[in-house]
């Protein structure tokens, strides 16, 4: 098992380096995880949850995951035109995971910030 761990990591075909590097931002995380709690949502409804986001990063962000299949985008023909965008089939297979890491953080953010400081020549 190890020996397949090696060529994946050291491979330009390692899924999860191809996978962190298009989500591993903490925009992504934060737009999956808005939307895993809260369902089907609005740009602003988006923007304003998430808070400190600039318009132009939360575009690129949904964009991206759109990309990627985790997002859905849906235009009605309004004036002005309404865009909601909600979780699709894989992106909600992707929230548990989060909640696990989001939780591993919590338990574990009080030894990381004593390391950190630690660490400080």
């Amino acid at each position: 098992m190890e020996k397949n761990i090696e060529k994946f990591m050291t491979s330009t075909d390692c899924p999860v380096r191809n996978v962190l590097d298009r989500f591993g931002d903490k925009w992504s995380i934060l737009v999956v995880l808005v939307l895993g709690e809260k369902g089907t949502m609005r740009f602003n409804e988006i923007n304003k949850t998430i808070g400190d986001v600039s318009q132009k990063m939360l575009t690129v962000t949904l964009r991206t995951l759109e990309a990627d299949g985790l997002v859905s985008r849906q235009v009605f023909p309004e004036i002005p035109p309404r865009v909601e965008y909600e979780l699709t089939h894989l992106g909600i297979s992707l929230v548990p995971h989060i909640h696990n890491l989001a939780a591993w953080a919590n338990d574990n953010l009080g030894e990381i910030r004593t390391s950190r400081e630690k660490f400080k020549v």
